[in-house]
């Protein structure tokens, strides 16, 4: 699992753990009832949801049956527990249009625009997670043969291919990139902030949202809803599912399965528009 699930996982166990100790419960003698009061109360309190509540049984779950392998319980207060019922939630993608909006927001001189735009560029050319992104090192992108190795979920590497317009862009920056720091030390990783440490999470989504507002998009920017219209987008142009797939790093087709329903969606606004009895 990524760094990130072990962290949300963690922190669900916590919570758990604080619940039992406040309410003078073992964790090895817990029942259903103290997980089904545990779950209301994030519920209800917390105001959790669904998908929250469904990581936090799933949490639990594998918790106690680790410990019943263990030998430490005799049966998981969860073995006959479901979980919450998740909602379908389509992913939100941008049209191809508010892309190509974001693509006409002047570019600025400036070493933190430069990086932007190169960061936007590859995210929207390979649809890597943001993790994945941040995470690059300089060696990994072949700009001469448009190539970059991306080191996804479960140290599972892939090779995914970068069109002209972004390796131009990345050149760029990557140019700028060792003229700034030329002579200093600084991260392995491709981008980087100003003092020449590898960017974080935050402050590209930061810089990613102010891009949105610049380009007038009316939702939100944040570098997943660029992953998904790479991904729709694809399907839109009569791209293969499975080479989607192998794009996105799924390790499964069903979750790139849910693109199809995506793009399935706009299918009865174009039937209503063309069909001469729509």
């Amino acid at each position: 699992m990524s760094r990130n699930t072990v962290a949300g996982y963690a922190s669900d166990l916590r919570q758990w753990l604080a619940f039992l100790s406040k309410a003078g419960r073992d964790p090895l003698a817990a029942s259903e009832d103290d997980v089904a009061d545990f779950l209301w109360g994030l519920k209800s309190k917390g105001g959790l949801a669904p998908a929250s509540l469904f990581r936090k049984t799933e949490s639990l779950r594998s918790f106690y049956s680790f410990l019943a392998a263990e030998g430490r319980v005799a049966v998981s207060p969860l073995a006959t527990m479901r979980s919450p019922k998740l909602p379908e939630r389509l992913p939100g993608c941008l049209s191809e249009s508010e892309v190509e909006a974001l693509f006409r927001v002047p570019a600025a001189d400036d070493f933190a625009s430069c990086r932007t735009r190169a960061m936007l560029e590859l995210l929207y050319a390979t649809g890597m997670r943001v993790t994945e992104l941040v995470s690059l090192k300089g060696e990994y992108l072949n700009l001469q043969d448009g190539w970059v190795r991306v080191l996804g979920k479960g140290s599972k590497e892939r090779l995914v291919p970068v069109h002209d317009r972004a390796r131009k862009t990345l050149s760029s920056y990557m140019v700028l990139r060792q003229r700034r720091f030329a002579g200093k030390s600084t991260a392995a990783e491709l981008f980087v902030g100003r003092t020449g440490r590898k960017l974080s999470r935050v402050q590209f989504w930061r810089d990613l949202a102010a891009l949105g507002r610049k380009a007038g998009l009316k939702a939100p920017l944040h570098p997943h809803l660029l992953r998904h219209s790479f991904a729709t987008h694809l399907l839109a142009h009569g791209a293969d599912l499975r080479a989607v797939q192998e794009l996105l790093g799924h390790s499964s087709l069903s979750t790139t399965q849910i693109y199809t329903h995506v793009e399935r969606s706009g299918l009865k606004k174009a039937h209503e528009k063309s069909h001469p009895r729509g």
